[in-house]
């Protein structure tokens, strides 16, 4: 009889099944045909597709569509569902929605037949009260069940026969950036074949997008990794295009391709990762409408040394696969330790056992080697003492910090992860969180994971919380152990500590966090607020933080009127009407809510629980966001009343080269003329020496108690790197200057320019650094390279030395406070062909020079130079010092410099930048005798060369 039925439908047999593709092919054209709109679902089908539906017990889904638009980093997602009762009774349908737990939704509506619900937010009260308005469906909700990071939104209906229902869920989040990028993920679970499929994401990003990928489908084990293994293509019929700024991503399988996925209906996650442009500077601030956002994540920042320890739950519970995969990450963790970390393990079950007593090793191959055979011998037995292993993990790490010293150069944290509740010791979870709080002291920071299902999140969320940590869950599976390496690798790198962001306080308000105890590589810090002054053109922006050995400032000034770039009002492609909303005030309130469901969290005052939740609730309800205060209630919209439109608003990239223009905003926004002006004036007041070199190069040596000031040129080759100061064995300071080429002006004597491209800055006392600066950046080593933009206000200060830039004006250098040099730096927007980007360096403060310095410009530091008047009538006569200008027409002036006799003539040169002139008596040929030797001896073999050539010419 089976056979007969599919000779009749004209399917082949295999073994007794049908050709799956063949039948997907078949339900893809009955779909499609069959559930567009109400009116066609009740005509008239062939008998076999009758057949079908009578064996179909539920609705089918017609319509899953996702649009989601994300700018600037904050997502707008809409999820459309359209579900058809074809049968002769009524059915329930349940729609359901994996959406990322950190989402707040923020719209819902259903249509059953000729009915509209629309979801209203109200605040949850303590007692539900029953609503009978619709008979016929159950209130939407998210429920309570996470998994890894997600929950599930539920409604069910009950379709009427002969109807369909549409369900349209619109939810908002703000993306966070893990292992350097950001990622969207929609779920896709439909249970069942789905006629029409589709998800579009547009992305726009000002800042430039960098980087864009879409890997293969993720099922619900891969979940939380951060990255699955084999990435390798996107998923079937997925189209990715993106310019600068815009990205356009489309997944549209049809039946037949998502046959081929899976049998029954696709059942995974459609994920899109990106990352945009970024620079060591103070981050992308964006502005708009009165609201800013800052996004704060530094590239070419050293490693801090870490100092880590591992506390591992062994109680029986964790028997089987939970250990096993525990130890696989361990051992990898292990290996990706650094050499100047410092760690130790800590198993706990009823006993605690410490690897290492009352230490914190360094990592060693033998240390890593016996950490590995003690983690291998752990096995599972006895019960769960929480508190007992936390407070051993903060004693051990509270000792090593205090014996060590090591509090700015380091940062410390424990690494806690377990499978149960406590059941051994204090199982008081209120007395645990006070324990731990007491034990740790603000001193470093907590970190949990929790696996499986009989976990205590709460305790885990709050104890992290409370010690400026992160908590993660993983489910127990067969991918945990990548799931551990993945969390440990999110803050396995901090590089920096102790960050904090400060804007004027007169001129914000309202400003989500601003300190952060660590940043770690790959993340982001995120700040938003509100702006006082709405008539200011710009916002000043201060980063001050820790590295290693140093502490940084970074500052700049933000335009404010930048609608070109913020603004997606009027933006071709987005819905009519819908243009209006204020993305950056969305990501402001998003931030604030999560702050103050944060804070009540951690407080243990019910008073001050009251006041957040009552704070968080009100902003909740002004931005229409679901969150723990407030619900979501259905209202019917009447009858005959027409679906309402989908809430959404995306950048079309429909003509994409057209409207770049428009989106990335060519034209200078107000007040950077403003901020070019105060540079070129910040130029002009700088208060250093007039001993320098610049220009083609231009020397300059004042004597300020002769009050003459003494000039030369040296004309040397493309690539020279010129000695400039020289006093390696005593103060440890050397600079040297790397010429750059360039041709000669028209009828000009010269055969070509040269200009400092490189000056290159050494120090080695207390210990070695060096600074290498050019027109764009700075490379600052002094066992830990950092690389700075010389397109960015910042302060960079160690224990010796100081880098201070004025963003595209200078750089000042300060060692030990009694040696400092300015390097101006000269850009030019339109070079003339014998212009080229170049360096000027100055001596502000030669103090702690030794007397033996040496080098072009070091070799007058600690010396006079005089000046002889020569006449033809009257012989020699030593010039008075106010005689200057009675000598400046006569030709045949001398400078007497140890014991040499220089001719030199009288002329104006320009310095600090062209602005000024200085006058001065100019020796020719090179400084021929005016500097000890040749030019040629101070002509350097690399730019890191100390050499101390100089010591036998200095007796000349």
């Amino acid at each position: 009889m089976i056979l007969w039925l599919w000779l009749c439908w004209g399917f082949p047999t295999s073994a007794g099944q049908p050709d799956s593709e063949l039948m997907a092919r078949y339900l893809e054209e009955q779909l499609l045909a069959d559930y567009s709109i109400v009116e066609q679902v009740a005509r008239r089908v062939p008998r076999q597709a009758k057949f079908l539906q009578r064996l179909e017990t539920r609705p089918r889904m017609s319509e899953f569509n996702v649009r989601s638009t994300i700018i600037s980093r904050y997502a707008f997602t809409t999820v459309s569902c359209t579900m058809v009762n074809s049968g002769s009774e009524a059915r329930e349908a349940v729609f359901e929605m994996q959406i990322p737990a950190a989402a707040f939704i923020s719209n819902f509506t259903m249509s059953i037949g000729n009915k509209t619900y629309y979801g209203e937010v109200t605040g949850k009260e303590k007692k539900n009260s029953s609503d009978d308005r619709t008979r016929n469906k159950k209130p939407p909700s998210p429920t309570d069940g996470r998994e890894n990071g997600y929950e599930t939104f539920k409604a069910s209906v009950f379709i009427p026969r002969k109807m369909q229902a549409r369900f349209v869920l619109h939810y908002e989040e703000l993306l966070q950036r893990r292992l350097g990028k950001y990622e969207y993920t929609v779920s896709i679970r439909p249970q069942q074949l789905v006629g029409r499929l589709r998800v579009e994401v547009n992305i726009l990003e000002n800042s430039g997008i960098v980087s864009l990928e879409v890997p293969p489908l993720r099922n619900s084990k891969q979940k939380g990794n951060g990255k699955a293994e084999g990435d390798v293509s996107p998923p079937p019929s997925t189209v990715v295009g993106h310019t600068k700024t815009l990205a356009k991503v489309t997944f549209n399988p049809s039946v037949v391709e998502q046959t081929r996925i899976a049998r029954n209906g696709i059942l995974g996650d459609f994920i899109i990762r990106y990352d945009v442009n970024r620079e060591l500077s103070v981050g992308d601030v964006q502005i708009l409408n009165g609201y800013f956002v800052h996004y704060f994540a530094p590239t070419d920042l050293p490693p801090l040394p870490k100092n880590v320890v591992f506390v591992l739950d062994s109680s029986a519970s964790m028997v089987g696969t939970k250990l096993k995969q525990t130890k696989e990450a361990l051992f990898t963790i292990l290996q990706d330790l650094r050499p100047e970390d410092h760690f130790n393990i800590i198993g706990f079950s009823n006993r605690i056992k410490v690897w290492q007593q009352d230490r914190l090793v360094p990592v060693t191959p033998n240390n890593i080697r016996d950490a590995k055979k003690y983690i291998h011998n752990m096995s599972p037995t006895g019960g769960t003492n929480i508190n007992g292993a936390l407070q051993t993990g903060a004693k051990l790490l509270n000792d090593y910090i205090a014996q060590n010293d090591i509090d700015a150069r380091s940062v410390s944290l424990i690494i806690f992860l377990t499978d149960g509740r406590p059941t051994v010791g204090e199982t008081q979870s209120s007395k645990i969180l006070s324990n731990t709080k007491d034990a740790i002291r603000d001193k470093f920071c907590l970190f949990t994971i929790g696996i499986g299902n009989d976990v205590d999140h709460k305790l885990l969320e709050r104890m992290a919380l409370e010690n400026c940590g992160m908590t993660r869950h993983f489910q127990e599976d067969e991918d945990a152990a990548s799931h551990l390496k993945g969390f440990y690798d999110e803050i396995g790198t901090p590089l920096l500590s102790d960050i904090r962001v400060d804007y004027p306080e007169d001129d914000v308000e309202q400003v989500t966090q601003n300190f952060f105890p660590n940043y770690f590589n790959g993340s982001e810090i995120i700040i938003a607020g509100k702006l006082i002054n709405r008539t200011s053109d710009k916002l000043h922006v201060e980063v001050t933080a820790s590295n290693s050995k140093k502490y940084i400032l970074l500052k700049t000034d933000v335009a404010i009127d930048l609608p070109s770039r913020n603004d997606i009002r009027g933006v071709p492609g987005l819905e009519d009407g819908k243009g209006d909303k204020n993305y950056i005030e969305r990501a402001w309130s998003y931030l604030t809510i999560k702050e103050l469901l944060n804070s009540r969290l951690k407080s243990d005052d019910s008073q001050e629980k009251d006041r957040l939740m009552e704070k968080a609730k009100s902003m909740a309800l002004a931005y229409n966001f679901v969150t723990p205060f407030t619900v979501l209630k259905m209202r019917e919209a009447g009858l005959h009343s027409e679906p309402p439109q989908e809430e959404f608003i995306r950048p079309s990239t429909d003509g994409i080269g057209e409207k770049l223009q428009s989106l990335q905003g060519h034209k200078a926004p107000p007040g950077i003329r403003r901020e070019q002006d105060k540079q070129e004036r910040d130029k002009q007041r700088i208060k250093i020496s007039k001993t320098s070199a610049d220009g083609d190069p231009h020397f300059v040596i004042d004597f300020p108690s002769s009050k003459f000031s003494v000039c030369f040129n040296i004309d040397g080759e493309p690539g020279d790197i010129l000695r400039l100061v020289s006093d390696h064995r005593e103060s440890g300071v050397t600079v040297n200057g790397q010429l750059i080429g360039a041709p000669a002006p028209p009828n000009g004597h010269k055969k070509h320019r040269t200009y400092f491209s490189t000056i290159t800055i050494l120090s080695n006392k207390p210990e070695r650094s060096y600074l290498e600066i050019t027109p764009r950046r700075i490379i600052l080593d002094d066992g830990e390279r950092l690389v700075l933009s010389c397109g960015r206000s910042a302060v960079v200060r160690s224990r010796s030395l100081e880098v201070s830039i004025s963003a595209n004006s200078n750089v000042t250098v300060t060692i030990r406070d009694s040696i400092s040099f300015v390097i101006l730096i000269h850009r030019y927007k339109k070079p003339a062909p014998h212009q080229r980007n170049h360096l000027g360096f100055y001596i502000s403060n030669s103090k702690g020079l030794s007397s033996d310095s040496h080098g072009l410009l070091g070799q007058f530091l600690n010396h006079e130079v005089r000046l002889l008047q020569e006449s033809l009538n009257t012989g020699h006569q030593q010039a008075g010092r106010n005689q200057t200008e009675a000598l400046q027409p006569n030709p045949t002036n001398t400078l007497k410099v140890k014991g040499r006799l220089v001719p030199v003539v009288w002329k104006q040169r320009r310095i600090y930048n062209g602005q000024q002139e200085v006058e001065c008596w100019f020796a020719k040929n090179n400084a021929d005798k005016l500097i000890d030797g040749s030019y040629k001896d101070y002509l350097a073999s690399h730019p890191f060369d100390t050499g101390t050539s100089f010591g036998t010419i200095n007796s000349l």
